[in-house]
């Protein structure tokens, strides 16, 4: 699974000096001290009922399956841990469902920052209504 993953000086991924397959070997205590403080705080305090069922759903999912029927979930607050990596999820940001794939640089950000709940704002022309100083533009 991690040969088709390749980064760093060797060419193997690696997150905090251990390769993806040890992660992904590791209990969840273990990769849980590797994983960044508000990551590590999130599971001390326990995975609530919709985590713990997302998680349980991933690690019975393969990659071949969610490829073509991605992991649809509204748990945006679940942090991204080894197992997930390789697995497709479909995260609501409020409006539709948006398709995550999980790389293993993902590892420790949570599923909500892969999927954004606002778009930016591009602002055009004044329109009408507006006041005289708001139509005003500058020549260059």
């Amino acid at each position: 699974m991690s040969s088709e993953y390749r980064t760093g000086r060797e060419g193997e991924f690696t997150y905090r000096g251990h390769t993806l397959d040890e992660l992904q070997a590791m209990e969840l205590d273990e990769v849980k001290a590797l994983l960044p403080a508000r990551a590590r705080r999130t599971i001390d305090r326990g995975l609530g009922i919709q985590q713990q069922k997302l998680l349980e759903s991933a690690e019975d999912a393969t990659e071949e399956e969610t490829a073509n029927d991605p992991i649809r979930t509204h748990v945006r607050d679940m942090p991204i841990l080894p197992s997930f990596v390789g697995l497709t999820f479909e995260v609501y940001d409020g409006s539709h469902f948006e398709r995550v794939k999980v790389e293993p640089e993902m590892i420790g950000h949570y599923l909500g920052e892969f999927n954004l709940t606002r778009n930016s704002v591009e602002h055009g022309q004044a329109g009408i209504g507006a006041t005289r100083s708001s139509k005003f533009v500058p020549l260059k």
